[in-house]
């Protein structure tokens, strides 16, 4: 072995996974002076934080969410200026539909509830949708638009999030797969194919569906599952659509791109293995059925493709944020529920609080990692590699 690949390497913060809310973690954490290495297995915003929707809504998410949702109201709001590109973010409003008028009412329940985070949330009568937007099927009985919502091109936004930390200094390492990873009492000591090992203080595991692994080494299991959201996409049409579209209830989301493509998601696709998905035959015949009933324009619309992805889904649909419950300098990032492109960015900043401060002032105290201690089995214990010290946790990730 050459002296470079066996001189370990040392930073302040090491973060496993680059998609969305490890780049932009790694971004704060230069702007704020720590040095940083990310590794990532693929390529920087290549799974979910890059095939995803597009979505960025405050609307629909929960009370415990909107902290961190505001947050990253803001950080959107300078996305040149952060990252070097719009990505096609458009503040063109989120409209989300009423079907039934029980459907209406938990609506103007939620616009009640959220008063006082500054939304705006308007709620229209089917009279008024069928005036601004005619194209609109007949099964519709009113809506609630949140006007400074919207959506952006997650293909440009999630690698960009990663270049921007580059350019400030962040190591960003793509295609570099971690095998071991170990807490020796004081560092940890990371082990990644054809890399020299790495040291760090602070470890962030930002692993998407995959973080699950990854915390139950540390002695944390998460009863964590992977769920595959289908995506489809139109031949390029006339414009129409200039917002972005939902269902109270769920059932199809869907949003037109500049080109005019219309991006439509819901349903759910199929694993091939642990790292790939597809959509089921069924599943795009159920998402284009629903999507003509909303908007009947679709109807002679050609798909010209469809995909799905893996995202990480816990049981309270909520994520987990902020420190390890068994050992320090440990934090988590994951567990979105298909929902994360909004909120990335702001999940980012407060784990480059958490590292450089010890705390945060966004509201996460019910993205705790320990709320699953009951419902899940401790992890059995795993034998410690020789050249660390009795006190290691070993991580195998491979």
């Amino acid at each position: 072995m050459s002296a470079a690949l066996s001189a370990p390497q040392c930073t302040d913060v090491l973060i496993i996974g680059g998609g969305i809310v490890g780049a932009s973690a790694a971004l704060a954490l230069r702007q704020k002076g720590r040095s940083v290495i990310l590794l990532e297995r693929d390529f920087c915003g290549s799974r979910s934080s890059g095939v995803n929707y597009g979505g960025v809504r405050r609307q629909g998410r929960p009370l415990s969410q909107m902290s961190l949702s505001q947050r990253a109201h803001g950080i959107w709001s300078q996305l040149p200026e952060l990252i070097g590109t719009q990505g096609e973010y458009v503040q063109c409003g989120h409209l989300k539909l009423a079907r039934s008028e029980a459907d209406l009412a938990s609506l103007e329940a939620y616009r009640e509830r959220t008063l006082a985070f500054g939304m705006n949330l308007q709620m229209l009568s089917a009279a008024t949708l069928r005036q601004h937007y005619p194209w609109l099927g007949a099964g519709v009985v009113g809506g609630s638009l949140c006007p400074q919502d919207g959506h952006a091109n997650p293909r440009l936004v999630s690698p960009a999030f990663a270049k921007a930390a580059a350019r400030l200094g962040a190591d960003i390492r793509e295609q570099t797969q971690v095998q071991e990873l170990a807490h020796d009492g004081r560092h940890f000591v990371v082990r990644a194919l054809g890399q020299p090992e790495i040291r760090s203080n602070f470890l962030l595991n930002c692993a998407g569906a995959w973080a699950g692994t990854l915390a139950a080494g540390f002695g944390e299991p998460v009863p964590m599952v992977s769920l595959h959201p289908v995506m489809t996409v139109t031949e390029p049409l006339p414009m129409f659509m200039n917002l972005s579209l939902g269902v109270e209830g769920g059932g199809i989301y869907a949003r037109q791109a500049p080109r005019g493509n219309c991006v439509i998601g819901g349903s759910q696709g199929y694993a091939l293995d642990d790292k790939r998905a597809r959509p089921s035959r069924e599943a795009v015949s159920l998402v284009l059925q629903r999507s003509v009933e909303l908007m009947p324009a679709l109807r002679h619309a050609h798909i010209i493709r469809t995909w799905s992805g893996t995202e990480g889904y816990l049981p309270d649909r909520e994520p987990v944020v902020g420190f390890s419950t068994t050992t320090p300098g440990l934090l988590h990032g994951f567990g979105f529920a298909g929902a994360g492109f909004q909120i990335g960015p702001a999940v980012g900043a407060v784990l480059a609080d958490l590292v450089c401060e010890g705390r945060t002032a966004t509201d996460i105290d019910a993205f705790a990692l320990s709320r699953f201690q009951n419902l899940v089995q401790p992890a059995p214990d795993v034998s410690l590699d020789r050249s660390f010290s009795r006190s290691s946790s070993l991580v195998n990730v491979t």
